[in-house]
């Protein structure tokens, strides 16, 4: 009879005793349920979300990927240093939903074993779900301006399925455009067409 070697338990982290820099909440590595994202140096813990939620992710992954120039790449679920604090000072890491960033970006990051910076991002994407409205339409909305990411796309998908447009309008943050419905279309920062209602079929 042969053995069959037991899994090993999941491992778990120390609730932090301060608050963290990036390159401490970077050093944690990834929990054994859920996703974290960084807060002004405070680790907050995201749920696995729901399955309708995941199909948007997929399915606008695979539209995105077909219409991205050449020098750019759709990335899913990928932390971000927004650099919103300085060295050695509580941080701000974000998980978005979907990533439209620099190729060079993704070489750097393989290189150096570090994370990417919000000054590599061309496009944000989060997909609303029920426990993250108020984040996603508002925290975010600041943090990812604050930031300096050129455009910030909400797309929500309580039916029918809407998508928020918001680019960079100097030091006003963020100038949102009306909620689309149907067909989403812009010539910025790259030509691209969505149909936003064949996302959830």
């Amino acid at each position: 009879m042969i053995a069959v070697p037991q899994p090993k338990p999941a491992s778990r982290w120390e609730i932090p005793d301060h608050l963290l820099t990036i390159e401490e909440y970077a050093a944690l590595g990834e929990t054994d349920s859920g996703f974290t994202e960084l807060v002004e140096g405070r680790v907050v813990m995201s749920p696995s979300p729901i399955a309708d939620h995941n199909i948007v992710v997929f399915e606008l992954a695979r539209e995105l990927a077909g219409q991205v120039p050449r020098h750019l790449r759709v990335l899913p679920e990928t932390d971000v240093n927004l650099g919103l604090a300085p060295a050695g000072r509580p941080g701000f890491s974000r998980r978005p939903d979907l990533l439209i960033v620099e190729r060079s970006a993704i070489a750097r990051v393989r290189r150096d074993h570090g994370m990417l910076r919000a000054e590599e991002v061309a496009v944000v994407v989060e997909i609303v779900s029920p426990g993250s409205r108020r984040t996603d339409y508002h925290v975010k909305h600041d943090e990812y301006a604050d930031a300096g990411i050129p455009h910030y796309w909400i797309v929500d998908i309580t039916e029918p399925v809407s998508l928020v447009a918001c680019h960079q309008a100097g030091e006003f943050g963020y100038l949102d455009a009306a909620a689309v419905t149907g067909t989403f279309t812009t010539d910025v920062p790259f030509p691209v067409k969505i149909d936003l209602d064949a996302l959830l079929d």
